[in-house]
């Protein structure tokens, strides 16, 4: 995978980019990541970048002219062009795992109040990571491409992503290690009783239950199997207070 990003603060991705897992995968040849400074498109002896906004207003927006011919200069064949926007699609781990089949990312990281809107119709898609503003779009951009290239294959060990939080539309199961006690805490004894099928049970029924408490927005439509079926009619409370209520269509 080829990654651009297009930003006017190249320096936020030196740090994140160059250490642990994301290192690993580009050391591997697995993804090829470019960070580009935006001012190399400015306009003018002063390379500039932006504007005030037409209508009047505070801030300054970003002017189209650089943004396009960047994206003109990176743009190939097999190119997603993705503008960090909060009120784009909010990204979540279906998109993450899309995003890992393709061949050619370009981010585009808005600054100030943002960019002259005619972008908007040179992009292929709009991410946001919530209905939070932040200062720009390095840091967005820097989320959505980890949980990119992590999903890449040979990036880490497939059982790591198999059984992770959404992956299956569940947060995950609760994790435990040595000390077998700590501060008084134990763990379930299903864990150490060499039974991997209670195990996986157990797993199963805990992720649906930290999930309903946690998130049940996430439950709202998804399938279930006959057997999380079951888990969930014991799981969930009865609000009549008799008896166990069943599980959601």
């Amino acid at each position: 995978m080829r990654i651009d990003v297009l930003t006017l603060f190249p320096a936020m991705f030196e740090g994140p980019l160059s250490g642990s897992i994301p290192a690993r995968i580009q050391e591997q040849g697995l993804a090829e990541i470019r960070v580009h400074d935006l001012r190399t498109w400015g306009l003018g002896r002063h390379r500039s970048v932006d504007d005030a906004p037409y209508g009047g207003g505070p801030g300054m927006v970003m002017r189209p002219e650089p943004v396009a011919a960047a994206l003109d200069e990176r743009r190939g064949t097999a190119t997603t062009a993705i503008l960090l926007d909060p009120g784009g699609e909010v990204f979540r781990h279906e998109r993450a795992a899309d995003l890992a089949i393709r061949e050619h990312l370009v981010f585009v990281c808005p600054r100030y109040e943002g960019v002259d809107d005619r972008i908007r119709d040179l992009v292929d898609l709009e991410l946001s990571i919530g209905d939070f503003v932040v200062t720009g779009g390095e840091l967005p951009a820097l989320l959505i491409i980890d949980a990119t290239i992590r999903l890449l294959p040979g990036a880490i060990d497939d059982a790591s992503t198999a059984e992770e939080s959404f992956t299956r539309g569940l947060l995950e199961y609760p994790q435990f290690t040595r000390p077998a006690v700590f501060r008084g805490m134990g763990i379930p004894e299903v864990l150490t009783s060499g039974n991997h099928e209670a195990v996986r049970r157990w797993r199963l029924e805990e992720a649906l239950r930290r999930t309903m408490e946690q998130r049940p927005d996430l439950l709202g439509s998804r399938p279930f199997s006959p057997e999380e079926r079951g888990m969930l009619d014991l799981i969930l409370p009865n609000p009549d207070g008799e008896g166990e209520s069943p599980a959601p269509d």
